[in-house]
């Protein structure tokens, strides 16, 4: 698959404080990629390198040449970013007209169409708007610019239930017609799960899950049952997550279901399931914090 955006060895600290420490990761081309972790984790600044808002060490490619200072990549690129500042005197419709000029693919009439499905008001001045209001300008700019490498920072916060799952489905929908590479940074895990191809997990400035989103949904699988028999289920394994009552336990098993597991929990009268993709972030951020404590 053709690389979009290669990060190699990179590395940003703000004083003391590192908060990207020796990243690397691919984003493939038309790909939707997760960049999933807890806020604070580094997510943010990742993408602003990605797209040349920060400087940092390390490598770093978007359509195979550096991003920052570069505007035959830039006008290739949409950053859907919550802070994306406004001139005051700007009104929806300012945005969107804006947003027509900078981007060579933009299509007005499927941002029309976004914009009265979010219901924004187009003469509204944007510093009046709510935040929910202004997530979803940002997103409309996203989904309607089409831009070949989009990335969207949390682009849900202010909204409803109701209005994210919107984003979603306008997101799945339009990217089924016009495939790109989506970056999607969130927290919200078990809502996007279902949209994931690809799956960065990245806490503390490092990355700590890269792979397939199908892969790693097998990668873990939970036992419950009597303390003992679990006890035995996971001797010589890797538990992520361990929960223990007088007589009965339930782990988190992070080396995935083996061809014989079902017949050895049969034996040993335990129950196994699979975990969840926001269960599997959790535990494995759990685990790593738990682990540097020690």
């Amino acid at each position: 698959m053709t690389a979009v955006v290669e990060v190699r060895g990179v590395t940003k600290a703000y004083g003391h404080q590192r908060v990207l420490d020796d990243v690397s990761l691919t984003l493939h081309e038309n790909t939707i990629h997760g960049l999933l972790g807890r806020n604070g984790a580094g997510k943010t600044t990742l993408m602003r390198v990605v797209t040349g808002q920060v400087f940092a060490h390390g490598e770093i490619r978007v359509f195979g040449t550096t991003p920052a200072e570069n505007a035959g990549v830039l006008e290739r690129v949409c950053f859907v970013s919550e802070s994306q500042p406004y001139p005051d005197h700007y009104r929806v419709r300012h945005v969107l007209a804006a947003a027509a000029v900078l981007f060579p693919a933009w299509d007005a009439a499927y941002a029309e169409s976004l914009v009265a499905d979010f219901d924004l008001p187009p003469e509204r001045a944007v510093r009046k708007l709510s935040r929910g209001m202004r997530s979803a300008l940002g997103i409309v700019v996203g989904l309607a610019a089409r831009a070949p490498l989009t990335l969207f920072d949390e682009p849900y916060l202010g909204l409803d239930a109701t209005a994210r799952q919107l984003f979603y489905d306008r997101l799945l929908a339009d990217y089924a017609e016009n495939p790109r590479t989506i970056l999607l940074s969130t927290h919200l895990i078990d809502e996007v799960g279902d949209l994931l191809e690809h799956v960065s997990v990245i806490d503390a400035g490092r990355i700590v899950l890269d792979d397939d989103a199908d892969e790693l949904r097998t990668r873990a699988v939970t036992v419950s049952g009597p303390s003992a028999a679990v006890a035995s289920f996971t001797e010589g394994r890797a538990v992520l997550h361990l929960d223990s009552m007088t007589m009965l336990s339930r782990a988190v098993v992070a080396d995935g279901r083996r061809a014989d597991d079902d017949e050895v929990a049969r034996r040993l009268g335990l129950e196994l399931e699979s975990v969840s993709l926001q269960d599997l972030v959790v535990r494995t951020t759990d685990h790593r914090r738990k682990g540097a404590l020690r």
